[in-house]
C-alpha cells in the first residue's frame, strides 16, 4: 500500500487509532522511567553539580522543538506539491506542541544558564535563532487563526514554514557556524558518532529523547484527527447552510 493512501483522511483515523495506544505508553514508559532515572539515579557532575540534570528536559525539549518545525516543513511542503489536506492539517497540529517544547526549552536554558554563564540570557547565535523561532511558531499559529479560508491559510502559513525553517537550520547548528558563543556544542553529536556526554548520564538522556519523541508523534496524531473531525463539521454545518 502506497504511503500516500493514507492521504484520505478515513485510512490516516483508522491508522492513527491503532498506533496510538502504543505511543501513549511507550511516551509515559520512557518520559517519566528517563526523568526520575535521570533526576534521582546519577550522581551530580563534578563541575556543574545538580545543575546538569536539567539536560534531562532541556536536550529532548529543543531536539523536538526544532524537529516539530521539520516535520511541519515536509508536510508543508507536501501540501504546496500535492494538495493534500491531512499534510496541511498535521503542520496545523504540530505548531502548538512544537511552541511548547520551544518555551520549555528556552526556560530551562535560562535556569540551566544563570549559574553556569552568570545570567538568564545573552544573545548567543544558537539562543536568538532559537527566541527567533519561537516568534515564528507565534506567526504560524496567529497567520491560521488570523485567515479565515482553510486553504488559503495552508498556503501562507506553508510558505512562513518554508522561511521559519532558515533559522530552525541556525537554531540546530549555530554553535558549528560560529565558533564564538557561550552556547556548548551539541551533547549527543549524531553525524560523527560521538558525544560529550559521560555514560551515567548519557542512557537516561537518550531514554528521555525518545520519549519526548514518542509523545511529540502521539500528540500530533491525535490533534491531526481532531483537526480532520473540526474541518468535517465545518463542512456539513456549510451544506446545512447552503440546503436550509
Amino acid at each position: 500500500m502506497s504511503i500516500w493512501s493514507y492521504a484520505n483522511p478515513v485510512k490516516f483515523l483508522g491508522l492513527s487509532a491503532k498506533v496510538q495506544p502504543f505511543l501513549w505508553a511507550g511516551a509515559a514508559i520512557c518520559v517519566v522511567g528517563g526523568l526520575l532515572w535521570g533526576f534521582f539515579g546519577t550522581p551530580d557532575d563534578f563541575r556543574q553539580g545538580s545543575t546538569v540534570k536539567i539536560i534531562y528536559l532541556h536536550v529532548p525539549s529543543a531536539l523536538m522543538a526544532i524537529n516539530a518545525w521539520f516535520m511541519m516543513l515536509v508536510t508543508s511542503l507536501i501540501w504546496l506539491i500535492r494538495r493534500h489536506h491531512v499534510s496541511a492539517l498535521a503542520a496545523k497540529a504540530a505548531a502548538p506542541v512544537g511552541i511548547v517544547m520551544t518555551l520549555i526549552a528556552l526556560v530551562t536554558g535560562a535556569i540551566w544558564g544563570q549559574p553556569m554563564w552568570g545570567t538568564w540570557w545573552a544573545w548567543d547565535p544558537r539562543l536568538t535563532s532559537f527566541l527567533i523561532l519561537f516568534l515564528f511558531y507565534l506567526g504560524y499559529i496567529a497567520l491560521w487563526e488570523a485567515v479565515e479560508d482553510p486553504d488559503t491559510a495552508a498556503d501562507l502559513t506553508s510558505i512562513l514554514c518554508l522561511v521559519g525553517s532558515v533559522f530552525a537550520v541556525l537554531s540546530r547548528y549555530a554553535v558549528q557556524f560560529w565558533n564564538q558563543g557561550l552556547h556548548q556544542g551539541t551533547s549527543v553529536p549524531v553525524a560523527t558518532g560521538g558525544r560529550t556526554v559521560a555514560d551515567v548520564f548519557f542512557y537516561p538522556l537518550v531514554t528521555c529523547m525518545v520519549g519526548f519523541g514518542l509523545l511529540f508523534v502521539a500528540l500530533v496524531l491525535y490533534r491531526t484527527g481532531t483537526e480532520i473531525r473540526v474541518r468535517r463539521a465545518a463542512a456539513l454545518r456549510a451544506r446545512a447552510r447552503r440546503t436550509a
